[in-house]
C-alpha cells in the first residue's frame, strides 16, 4: 500500500493510492471487484478497519476514508451535520471513480451511511448499519454529549480519547485492540471531535428510513456502552429490507473484539457482484 500525504492538487488515480488532493478526503484502498466502502466512526479513521480490509481486499474493491477533520483527513475541516459528512463522502467515493458500492458504517459512520443511503438510493447496493441508531442524542450512551463535550474542552483531545476508546472494548484499556484506537484518535483535531458533537445533536434519521431501499443488514454487540438496544431496534424495525445480528459478548467495536465472527457475518451478507 502507497501512504501518500496530500501535496498540491494532484489526485492519484491507482488503487492502493491516497486521494492526493489538499480539499478532497482521503482514502485508503485495496482490492479488486465491486467496491464496498468502509466508514469510521467518532475519533477513529481509516486504519481502524485494518483487519476487514485484509480480509475483504481479495473479494472487493474496498474503500475506506478519513472523515474530515479524522485520521489522514484532519487537516480538513469538519461540518457540523450529518448530512454534509454524508455529502462529503459521496462526493469523495465519486472522486475515485466509483458510482455504485456496498456500504458499511460504524457509530458515527453509521449515521453518516444511513443519511448517504436517504441521499443517493441507487448508488448504494446493500447497507451495513453497525453499533448505529438513527437517533443522533444518543439517549443510552455511557455519558450525554454535552458531557463529552465539557470534558473535551476541560481535560483536551488525549485523555478524551483514552477515555471514550476504552467504552469501545468489554476489557477496556486492557483490550488488545485499544492502544490502536487511541493511536487513530490522537490524530483527530479539536474542531472535528467538538463540530461532530454539534452533528449528533440535531440528527434525527428517524424520517429517512422508510426512503432507505438497500437490502441492510444490522449489527450489534450486546454489550454496547454506546448504543443501547433501541437504537438498532430501531433500524431493523424501520427499514423495510433488513436483518439483525447481535453479536454476544462484544462492546461497541465488535470488529476488533470478533473480528473473524464479524467479517464473517458480513461477508455472507454482502453478495458478489460484477
Amino acid at each position: 500500500m502507497i501512504s501518500r500525504r496530500p501535496e498540491g492538487n494532484k489526485t492519484a488515480a491507482g488503487k492502493g493510492d491516497w486521494v492526493d488532493r489538499m480539499d478532497q478526503l482521503i482514502f485508503e484502498r485495496r482490492g479488486s471487484g465491486f467496491p464496498l466502502v468502509l466508514v469510521h466512526g467518532y475519533l477513529a479513521g481509516a486504519g481502524i478497519w485494518r483487519e476487514q480490509i485484509d480480509f475483504f481486499k481479495n473479494r472487493f474493491d474496498v474503500l475506506a476514508p478519513n472523515l474530515p477533520g479524522f485520521g489522514g483527513s484532519a487537516h480538513l475541516t469538519a461540518p457540523d451535520t450529518i448530512n454534509d459528512f454524508a455529502a462529503q463522502v459521496l462526493d469523495g467515493v465519486q472522486a475515485q471513480g466509483v458510482e455504485r458500492f456496498h456500504l458499511l458504517g460504524h457509530s458515527m459512520g453509521g449515521m453518516i451511511v444511513q443519511a448517504m443511503a436517504a441521499q443517493a438510493p441507487d448508488r448504494i447496493a446493500s447497507l451495513v448499519c453497525y453499533g448505529t441508531g438513527p437517533v443522533g442524542a444518543l439517549p443510552d450512551r455511557f455519558e450525554t454529549i454535552e458531557t463529552s463535550r465539557h470534558r473535551l474542552e476541560t481535560d483536551g483531545i488525549e485523555e478524551t480519547v483514552r477515555r471514550i476508546a476504552a467504552t469501545w472494548f468489554l476489557d477496556g484499556d486492557a483490550a488488545e485492540g485499544y492502544d490502536s484506537c487511541v493511536d487513530l484518535g490522537l490524530k483527530a483535531s479539536m474542531q472535528a471531535a467538538l463540530a461532530s458533537l454539534s452533528a449528533w445533536e440535531i440528527w434525527d434519521g428517524r424520517p429517512d428510513l422508510k426512503s432507505i431501499k438497500a437490502d441492510t443488514l444490522v449489527v450489534w454487540g450486546d454489550r454496547d456502552r454506546s448504543y443501547g438496544w433501541q437504537q438498532p431496534e430501531a433500524l431493523w424495525r424501520g427499514i423495510a429490507n433488513s436483518s439483525l445480528a447481535v453479536v454476544p459478548g462484544c462492546a461497541h467495536n465488535v470488529h476488533m473484539e470478533k473480528s473473524n465472527l464479524f467479517n464473517l457475518i458480513i461477508g455472507d451478507f454482502l453478495p458478489v457482484m460484477s
